[in-house]
This record gives structure tokens, sequence and C-alpha cells, in this order.
């Protein structure tokens, strides 16, 4: 009884510790560790945004796709908003067609067309080969064709200072460095079209079209455009936040005012706290001794799932807060059955400890079944869901396994700690559950 005694002691002391660590991080304004709150309760803006796929080949999308959503996750953290969110859709139209969307949500931002222009600063690059024509007699560009070397290739942008091509004198350009796949990408074409323009196409615009001269190898590109030091400057600055590897248009806006936030938030914490309260009193009134040990169980899992939320960080949306309060019904589910099993050796003769260790032995194929279930339905949604139902889904996953350590691990231990040999005095009724005495 005493390693018992000495593990519910050290399990207390941990859990006031984190029930601490919670209070304290959300009470300190400065705090890293506060809640991070999703855009239906902090309020804020949402943008939707279509990618054009037009001129990537389909084998490649899905690689665009994600290196659009890392190049939009950069700009948006650059631009200092606060906890905000990207993510990417792949959906089909009644037609067959694939649209492709990014999906950008800034809490705590209002302001749409503030949060529009940021985004839409960010530049799209390509490298595009002449395409000759006969227009009447003579040979003619009609036009340009895209190379697939784009902005997503490039890795670094630097401004540096050369000689102007009719002036001599010195004028800005821009150095563009590119990963080892652009580099490679880059030293083919170059090799393949020498003695040919090379056009460099920003926001759709053509800025320069030098004619290369030989191979180049080494990753490098110079633009040579007609720049101001201004304007180069500010080139180089919007490259290296990320360049657009495919053009984006925007589909939708919408902004959710704060004050919607703070009453779900206020809706939400009402009803854990009336549920748990409900909760508490049916497990005490109806189990007694065990029926105190779950709640003392629960409330460690309460104070542990917010707490792994906090450091994570989890970003709690409304329905996270549902998900979490689903949760604790599992958890008390677990109870139930561990105290009914405890309720039967009772009746069967056993003594109080002997009653607690068969209880647990024979409630536990259930409580792993019934939890590995709703695992395997929380991992379903998270991987077929859109965000709404995957920040659910994480986060019904985090509290099954919270509710499983706190059902099988703490109420065991708490019990052991207490429960005697021998059923004598107030003990008898104390194991006993319902409106029977014993």
């Amino acid at each position: 009884m005493t390693r018992f005694r000495v593990s519910a002691v050290v399990a207390l002391l941990i859990g006031l510790l984190l029930a601490y660590f919670v209070w304290s991080t959300q009470a300190n304004p400065d705090s890293k560790y506060r809640f991070k709150l999703g855009l239906d309760l902090a309020g804020g803006t949402e943008l939707v945004y279509k990618a054009d796929m037009s001129q990537i080949p389909s084998g490649e999308r899905s690689d665009a796709l994600s290196a659009l959503h890392g190049v939009i996750e950069r700009r948006v953290n650059l631009f200092g908003v606060a906890e905000p969110l990207v993510q990417t859709e792949r959906a089909n139209t009644l037609y067959g067609i694939t649209d492709d969307r990014l999906i950008v949500e800034l809490p705590g931002v209002t302001d749409i067309k503030a949060a529009v222009k940021a985004l839409g600063e960010t530049p799209t690059l390509d490298f595009r080969l002449p395409e000759i024509g006969i227009v009447g007699t003579t040979t003619q560009i009609i036009g340009f064709v895209s190379t697939g070397l784009t902005g997503r290739y490039v890795s670094s942008a630097t401004l540096g200072f050369g000689s102007g091509a009719t002036s001599g004198l010195t004028a800005p350009e821009v150095i563009l460095n590119f990963n080892s796949e652009g580099a490679q990408l880059f030293e083919k074409i170059t090799r393949e079209n020498i003695g040919k323009q090379l056009a460099i196409f920003l926001d759709g615009q053509p800025i320069s079209a030098p004619v290369i001269q030989e191979v180049i190898s080494g990753g490098q590109a110079t633009i040579t455009g007609q720049f101001t030091s201004l304007e180069a400057r500010d080139l180089v600055r919007n490259l290296n936040f990320g360049a657009l590897p495919v053009p984006i248009e925007l589909e939708s806006s919408s902004a959710v005012g704060p004050t919607l936030g703070v009453e779900a938030i206020s809706a939400g914490v009402v009803a854990g706290i009336i549920g748990f309260a409900i909760v508490a009193f049916f497990m005490i009134a109806w189990y007694r001794l065990p029926g105190l040990v779950a709640v003392i169980a629960l409330t460690e899992y309460l104070v542990l799932m917010l707490a792994v939320i906090k450091v994570i960080p989890v970003t709690l949306t409304a329905s996270g807060i549902a998900a979490l309060i689903i949760t604790l019904g599992m958890a008390v589910d677990a109870n139930v059955l561990i105290s009914e099993r405890m309720k039967e050796e009772l009746r069967a003769g056993k003594n109080p400890r002997e009653a607690v260790h068969i209880g647990f032995a024979r409630a536990w194929t259930a409580i792993r079944d019934g939890h590995l279930t709703m695992i395997i339905s929380g991992a379903i949604l998270f991987w077929l869901g859109t965000s709404i139902i995957q920040g659910f889904a994480f986060v019904f996953v985090l509290g099954i396994l919270a509710s499983f350590i706190s059902a099988v691990t703490l109420s065991r231990v708490f019990l052991l700690a207490i429960v005697p040999e021998e059923e004598r005095g107030a003990l008898k009724f104390l194991l006993g559950s319902g409106f029977r005495k014993n």
C-alpha cells in the first residue's frame, strides 16, 4: 500500500503543478503558453484563394500546392500576424475538374483590405523562352512559353550593382540563387537554348530578356531590368519573402468579429463547468468513494489536457472545445465500468483491495476496445475531414488518450492508496453504490 500511496501523492503533486502552469501562463499576457485561439474564437479574417494550376503538369500539382502553402505561410508570418493558419484544399467540382484552394486564417486581423494587400504583394516569378512565328514575310517573336522554372525554385535573392548595358553607369540588379533542383533546370535550359532570349516575367509582365551566351551552372541568375535602387531593393525583399510558385486569385473573404468569439468562449466554458459539475455530482452520489476518486482523476485529466493544448500548441476552436467536453464523457464511462466491476467483486465476497485489482482487470478489455475504436474514428475524421473537422478530431484523439490514462492509471492508484484489506466500519457503505447500503 505504501508504494501506491507514494504514487498517489506524486500524481497529485504533478496535477497541482500542471494546474498552476495552466493558470499562471494564462494570467500572464506575455506568456508564449497562452491558449492559441482559432478564428472562430479570436475573431479575424479568412481569405480563400484559388490557385491557377493551368501551367503546371498534373504530376507536379501536389508539389506546387505544397510549395505555395510554404510561401504564403512565410509571407504571413513575416507580416507579424498572430497565430496565422494556412491550409491547402483540393476539391473536385461537379464536372470532374479539380480546384486547388488556399485558405488563410488571420486571427485578430479585421481589416480585410490590408490582409489582401499584404498577401498580394508577393510576386509571381517565372522564366520563359520566345516562341518564333512568321508574321507576313518576316520571322518574329509572337509570344513566350514557360520553361517550368518559376519562383518555387528560388532559395534567395540579393541586391547587386553592375554596369548598365547602354549607359555604362552602375545599375541595380537582382541576383537569384536557385535551390539544387532549380540549378539543374536552369543549367539545362541555358545549355539547350544558347543564342536565344530567356525572358524573366514578374507578375505576368516581362522585366528582362537577356540572351543566353553560354551554359550557366552553379544555380545563379541575374535580373537586370530597368530598376531604380528602391524597386530593386523591394523586389529582393519580396523574393526573399517568397515568390509564388503559381498565380492565386482571391475567391472570397470574410471577417469574424471578436464579439462572436468572446461569446463562443463564454458558452463553451459555461457548458464545460456545468457538465463537469453534473458528472461529478452523479459520480459521488451514486458511486460514493470510487466516484470521488473518479472525480479527482477526471480533474487531473482536464488539467493534463489543458496543459498539453498549451504546450503543443493546439489552436483551440469551438469544435475543439466540443471535442474536449465529449472526451470527458469517455473518461466517465471508463470509471463507471470499473466501479461496476468492483461492486460485483465485493458482492461476491472479495475483500476491498482484491475487488479493486480484479475490477480493473475485468474492465480493462472493454475500456481498451472502447478507446481504441474512438481513436480509429478520430484518425479517420482527421484524415478525411476539412479543417474544422480536423481540429475537432485532433483534440478528440488527444482527449481519448488522456482519458485512458486517467481511468486506467490514476483511478487505480488513488483507490489502492486508500482502500484497506478489510471491509470494516463505514467502508462498506463508501464502496457501495446507488441507493443500497452496500
